[in-house]
């Protein structure tokens, strides 16, 4: 809670102009503080006259010691588990390797128990299994109820979620019920004296904030897919697997799965996420009919067309395809920018591709600075001949 002491307070606006979210005004000589205030602290430090304060709620002792291990959260989709589960055990091996703890999984749905040995050969150490048939489809209050309960009993160091549709509705209610911080949409991880440094785009895109969570846990995370690296297959295995008794009760929730319908296939066909090769395009394609080159490119390709937030913004492509900080990351064997830039927001969402590919009228494009390749000239000239010579070369192999 912040208040204002309008005794002290004289007016003076250095609150105002000090507040990062325009969330203070001065209102016949008073500051008067808006819902925009996310009790960040910077109007009381500016404030001389000590007229501003925040009084937070004392939080609980805990000890810290009696937490530990780097847990995962799994997301099965289709009745598969989705690749960002094994990108979230690769960086929870980094993790636990350094603490000296254990990589761990947490498995739960319907029938699920038959992924344990996937996660046992790519480095887990213990795979906790919650399996009931009333899990077999994502339900948001049957899956934190029974989330909460298993962090709650177990007390785990570190948990870690799939920013992923999911992943995002999932952890911030595990995280309110449990009173405890959670960063989302990380981009890297790592450990500082101890605790999770938790790395993500702040301002937009423009600065990269360091979050730590220094007397909570366990520490949470949401972590964006294609960003960190798949834990490889080294061996069978031979993880712990706990089996963990699970007791839903669907007459007690207060919202009800009717029907689970499939959404319907994207108009640009493959989605960026799981493309190898992503041909994508921004402001500088000019218009939505020049698309199509892009599209011709990626057809020869056997990629996916993707698109900068200028492109999505102007109405030439669907927002499913946008790649960036306010989009989709995305880390495909190569990535072509045509038209595009090269913003920190775009940067973000593609820089882990394994070959960056850029073509742009402007050679002083930031784009240029993270492309391995680089193409100077039209794209409506250029494409529609890279096209053409692969489309020669492919049919001669």
């Amino acid at each position: 809670m912040i208040t204002v002491d309008k005794e002290k307070c004289t007016g003076c606006g250095l609150c105002e102009k000090s507040c990062p979210f325009g969330a203070i005004i001065i209102v016949e000589k008073i500051a008067v503080i808006g819902d925009e205030c996310t009790l960040c602290g910077a109007c009381v430090e500016q404030c001389n006259l000590k007229a501003i304060s925040i009084q937070r709620k004392k939080l609980k002792d805990v000890d810290l010691s009696k937490y530990q291990d780097v847990w995962i959260v799994v997301e099965i989709r289709d009745d598969n588990v989705r690749n960002v589960s094994f990108e979230l055990l690769g960086k929870a091996i980094e993790l636990a390797d350094e603490l000296k703890q254990d990589p761990c999984v947490l498995l739960i749905g319907n029938n699920v128990k038959r992924f344990t040995q996937d996660f046992s050969n790519r480095g887990a150490k213990k795979i906790y299994v919650a399996e009931h048939e009333d899990l077999k489809d994502y339900h948001t209050e049957t899956f934190s109820s029974v989330i909460t309960g298993i962090i709650s009993k177990h007390k785990p160091n570190i948990v870690l979620y799939p920013a992923t549709i999911s992943g995002r509705d999932l952890a911030p209610r595990v995280a309110a019920t449990l009173e405890l911080g959670l960063t989302a949409d990380c981009t890297g991880l790592s450990i500082r004296d101890g605790m999770l440094l938790q790395t993500r785009p702040a301002f937009g895109g423009n600065i990269m904030a360091d979050i730590i969570c220094p007397i909570s846990r366990p520490q949470m995370a949401t972590v964006r897919p294609n960003v960190m690296e798949l834990a490889s297959i080294k061996d069978n295995g031979n993880a712990e697997i706990i089996e963990i008794p699970v007791n839903v009760d669907l007459q007690a929730l207060k919202i009800k799965t009717k029907e689970v319908i499939n959404a319907p296939k994207l108009e640009c066909g493959l989605p960026v996420c799981e493309a190898d090769v992503i041909v994508s395009g921004g402001r500088g394609v000019g218009s939505k009919e020049n698309f199509k080159i892009l599209e011709d490119l990626a057809n020869v390709l056997k990629g996916a067309v993707g698109a900068s937030r200028a492109a999505v913004d102007l109405g030439w492509i669907p927002k499913s395809q946008q790649v960036g900080q306010s989009g989709t990351t995305v880390s495909p064997k190569i990535y072509i920018a045509c038209g595009i830039s090269g913003t920190i927001q775009h940067l973000v969402g593609m820089k882990s591709s394994d070959i960056i590919i850029a073509i742009n009228k402007d050679s002083k494009a930031p784009i240029f600075d993270v492309a391995n390749y680089g193409i100077v000239g039209d794209l409506c000239e250029v494409v529609p001949i890279l096209t053409e010579a692969l489309k020669k070369k492919l049919s001669e192999t």
